[in-house]
């Protein structure tokens, strides 16, 4: 009877061993097939990365191999360099695309669905300012800008001077981003035509260059251009996107879009301000 009872009991054994087994075959097999995914799916962001910085790396070659006709200095660091900024890119969009663009998105829909005025333009207004004021383009222009400037005797040489003037002028251009995506965001609600405004802009910007100093007007122009690059087009544009999105007789192709060209204009405005007052 024992014995009897001894190999049912080992029987039972064997079976869920032989179960166990067959759920770890299966969970391995799941792996293997996630890894592959996640593998494949890696593979092909890395490859359109490489495909994105592909025309800059063939003109680079084709000037340093064919016109300059000398080899790359210090290959092995371009290389790895090159490798990094594809990673680094690779990355940078997977994030845009998993957070910020959601996050812009569902953020403005939330304040249009609270029905405040204030606190979604005071969220536009913010959004602009903090996302401008954190630009990589706009801290190096603003250096570079500011190390010019003492150089050519317009402002003192001391490095307090130095700091002082790039500080104001990332403030500058971070409030002046700010205030255009508080109007783009407005234009969004009321349904204004963005052209007017966009001209009326511009014939600001034509007023301002005829009165700015001259050393100011190409930093003022370029100002427009830092303003638009990694950290802010995601945000913003998801931003219009979103309003455009849940306010009633609103398309999000129409409407959506525009808030950039705003977060281009005003900086060359306010910054041609900001070299009257400094430069004064």
């Amino acid at each position: 009877m024992n014995e009897l009872l001894r190999e049912e009991a080992d029987g039972r054994v064997d079976l869920l061993n032989e179960y166990h087994m067959n759920v770890l075959s299966e969970c391995m097999a799941d792996k293997i097939y996630t890894l592959k995914s996640f593998s494949r799916l890696a593979g092909l962001r890395l490859w359109r990365s490489f495909a994105d910085l592909l025309p800059i790396i063939l003109v680079i070659g084709f000037f340093q191999l064919v016109v300059i006709r000398q080899p790359l200095p210090d290959l092995s660091e371009v290389l790895t360099g090159s490798l990094l900024v594809v990673i680094g890119l690779t990355l940078f969009v997977e994030g845009l695309e998993m957070a910020l663009f959601p996050l812009g998105e569902s953020l403005a829909q939330a304040l249009a669905r609270k029905g405040s005025l204030f606190w979604l333009l005071t969220f536009s207004f913010f959004l602009g300012f903090a996302t401008t004021i954190a630009e990589p383009a706009l801290i190096a222009i603003s250096k570079e800008s500011a190390v010019i400037a003492a150089k050519s005797k317009l402002i003192s040489a001391t490095p307090e001077a130095i700091a002082s003037y790039a500080t104001g002028l990332r403030v500058t251009v971070a409030f002046s981003v700010g205030l255009a995506i508080l109007i783009g965001s407005l234009r969004i609600i009321r349904g204004w035509p963005i052209h007017y405004l966009i001209i009326s802009g511009y014939v600001m910007v034509m007023v301002m260059t005829a009165f700015a100093p001259q050393e100011i007007i190409g930093i003022a122009y370029d100002a427009g251009g830092v303003t638009t690059s990694t950290v802010t087009v995601p945000l913003v544009a998801a931003l219009g996107v979103g309003l455009a999105s849940i306010i009633r007789g609103r398309n999000p192709l129409l409407d959506g879009f525009g808030l950039i060209a705003f977060a281009s204009l005003l900086p060359m405005v306010f910054v041609m301000g900001y070299g009257m007052v400094v430069f004064s």
